[in-house]
């Protein structure tokens, strides 16, 4: 097939209730080419990162019963309804991660960095569908036509994905994956989407598409909770909102926590992560020693961080969870983009909010440059797009191994420096 003829055919087979609530996307006339030797860093990468949610979870429960540096816990659970801090900590939920691990990686000239982990992700059903559907068009995809499917029921064997009211963009790609696993799994199995409000017909396993800061406004939370305490209910993502915050890579990388990371990840796995973990600093306002910087930035206090040219600012801003402004790109602030005062303000409001809602601050990695193309449907045509990539590999963690069951790749214009799905953005599955 030309390209053309490629890229109708996408847009014809697109489900009829879409996959996206109110989005849309460019269209590609090919999966994305992952550059060499990347397809095969992923299958490390789905391990170690397995690893490093095993060992947040670890630290965390260490530091809970001061095992470790008691503030750890403190931190994470500053800002958090009480009974649920309460809830992660129970012994039954030990060790608990995570299934689908979905990282957040920005292609950069010399590989690749991790900007952040999200262990809740949208777009599942949508690489499910984007691989079966180029695959179906003679071109190979990574993870191949049901890697995202295969992936999906080996960690959800049957149950209920349960969608909460703030998250409903994401239900038809969700609808569209639990009727594609019904009519191509064993017979036994079962998949459901439902909405967040109490039943009495809950299946055993459930996948968990809300947040937990939205908890409040979860209908069934209560009934959820209660089922999981009672091993009735079983629950992917883990009830764990110390999991879900963005500054366990700012604790990776605190000098006097070195020896802990190094114990729980290994030395292999320590020290490659941490070619991929952007250097990131926890916006805490304690003041310094009068001998002491903030390492890298070699400031003795926030304040002259505030203070620092266009220049020196090559550093993200980001609200660390808990938020409803901690997804997506919103609570995310470009520091080089803001005129002075601007950043000054953002960053003392980011102090002044800690601990009940931390922010991180992370060193800026600039994407390489991908040429793309994509159908145009007004003019018919297929266009050129020059643009930086954020790849979303899925990571399926099951008891024994970690697989990747395919990736998302999201091709934005190159004068954008928030990689994100937009209108304006190419989305396309990835092929190794």
């Amino acid at each position: 097939m030309t390209p053309l003829e490629t890229a109708r055919a996408v847009r014809a087979a697109l489900p009829d209730g879409g996959l996206f609530h109110e989005k849309e996307w460019r269209i590609a006339t090919r999966p994305f080419p992952l550059p060499p030797g990347l397809a095969a860093e992923l299958g490390k990468l789905g391990y170690r990162l397995t690893l490093f949610l095993k060992a947040c979870d670890q630290i965390y429960r260490l530091s809970a019963k001061n095992r470790a540096p008691s503030w750890i816990a403190e931190l994470l659970d500053a800002g958090k309804p009480p009974e649920l801090a309460a809830f992660q900590r129970e012994h039954g939920l030990a060790g608990d991660i995570p299934k689908i691990i979905r990282p957040d990686l920005v292609l950069t000239e010399n590989g690749f960095t991790i900007a952040e982990i999200d262990s809740v992700p949208g777009g599942i059903g949508l690489t499910a569908w984007l691989g079966k559907t180029y695959s179906s068009l003679g071109h190979t995809v990574l993870g191949g036509a049901s890697g995202m499917l295969e992936g999906f029921s080996s960690i959800l064997p049957g149950g209920d994905i349960v969608v909460s009211e703030e998250a409903a963009t994401y239900r038809p790609e969700m609808e569209w994956l639990a009727a594609e696993l019904n009519a191509t799994r064993p017979a036994g199995k079962h998949w459901r989407t439902l909405d967040a409000n109490p039943r009495t017909d809950w299946q055993k396993n459930l996948y968990r598409f809300f947040e937990l800061f939205d908890l409040a406004n979860v209908p069934a939370a209560p009934q959820i909770l209660d089922g999981i305490r009672s091993k009735v209910l079983s629950a992917t993502p883990p009830i764990k909102p110390a999991l879900e915050e963005k500054l366990w890579f700012a604790l990776f990388w605190l000098k006097p926590l070195e020896a802990l990371w190094r114990r729980e990840l290994g030395e292999r796995a320590f020290l490659a992560l941490q070619k991929n973990i952007p250097y990131t600093w926890l916006a805490d306002p304690a003041p310094l020693p009068r001998h002491a910087v903030l390492p890298r930035l070699d400031a003795h206090s926030w304040a002259e961080v505030a203070q620092f040219s266009q220049k020196r600012r090559n550093l993200i801003l980001k609200i660390s969870g808990f938020s409803e402004r901690a997804w997506g790109s919103r609570g995310v602030s470009v520091a080089s983009d803001l005129p002075q005062k601007e950043w000054q303000t953002a960053l003392e409001s980011a102090l002044a909010a800690f601990p009940r809602q931390p922010h991180i601050l992370q060193e800026f990695h600039t994407g390489a440059l991908f040429d793309s193309e994509f159908w145009n449907p007004e003019t018919d045509a297929i266009e050129p797009l020059r643009g930086r990539v954020r790849l979303c590999p899925y990571f399926f963690a099951g008891e024994k191994s970690t697989t990747c069951g395919g990736a998302l790749a999201t091709i934005c214009p190159a004068d954008k420096k928030l990689l994100h799905g937009m209108r304006d953005a190419i989305l396309a599955p990835a092929a190794p």
